[in-house]
């Protein structure tokens, strides 16, 4: 099987090729230059490996969630070589590619979504693949819980955004914590090449982020009243 993988949800922007279990990738801090980083970073994979995009048999893509802006151009990229070369396409959780880069078998990871909230999720590995345990949401750092049983770690940059939160409540419930692992294409790629296998691939044309904030404009007190009870 022969994927390209795009990932634009954080500040970085990554691109990568699963050849049949190998995995060429190249990743960049970007900013705010995802849209001019991305393109050049696909002609450059596709050239050095000799494989055209009309020979592979998928692309995959960072669904969400992560930055609105960067999630759309993953998205809208994917979607355009995907329509110009006739292939299928699959989201990959931005959350579930930080568990499978700690090399644990019990993740609660944790990504900062600005606005002093995260994006977190609960993953166990179940043989070959991860389960979700909880998650995916959007929440005040209050809210995130270490699921039942022991053994979980923490990993994703939310812990350092929001670390004077999360850590006092946390810590003592997780094996240790990485705040350095942040969602890329090189992670997305294995998980993408099981989805395809799974029979997920779909058109292109039904490819869409997951973004969970439905509204950006509320205020820090507004998404405090919200918060359950």
């Amino acid at each position: 099987m022969k994927l390209l993988v795009l990932d634009t949800s954080t500040e970085w922007c990554s691109a990568a090729l699963w050849l049949d279990g190998h995995v060429q990738a190249r990743r960049t801090l970007a900013g705010q230059r995802h849209s001019s980083l991305l393109l050049p970073m696909v002609d450059a994979l596709l050239h050095e490996s000799g494989v055209g995009l009309r020979q592979l048999d998928g692309i995959g893509y960072g669904a969400g969630p992560g930055s609105f802006t960067g999630l759309r151009i993953a998205c809208a990229v994917t979607q355009g070589l995907a329509f110009g070369a006739d292939l299928p396409v699959v989201g990959v959780s931005t959350l579930e590619s930080i568990a499978a880069q700690t090399g644990a078998e019990r993740v609660l990871t944790v990504l900062d979504a600005r606005m002093a909230e995260v994006y977190w999720a609960a993953y166990q590995r179940d043989e070959t693949a991860w389960q979700c345990v909880a998650g995916p949401a959007l929440a005040l750092p209050e809210s995130v819980a270490v699921p039942d049983g022991g053994g979980w770690i923490g990993a994703g940059n939310g812990f350092s955004a929001l670390g004077d939160v999360l850590r006092p409540r946390l810590a003592a419930q997780l094996a240790r914590i990485d705040d350095t692992v942040m969602p890329d294409a090189a992670a997305m790629a294995p998980l993408a090449a099981r989805a395809f296998e799974r029979g997920e691939g779909m058109d292109a044309a039904l490819a869409a982020p997951v973004y969970l904030r439905d509204k950006v404009a509320l205020t820090v007190d507004e998404r405090r009243a919200r918060r359950p009870a």
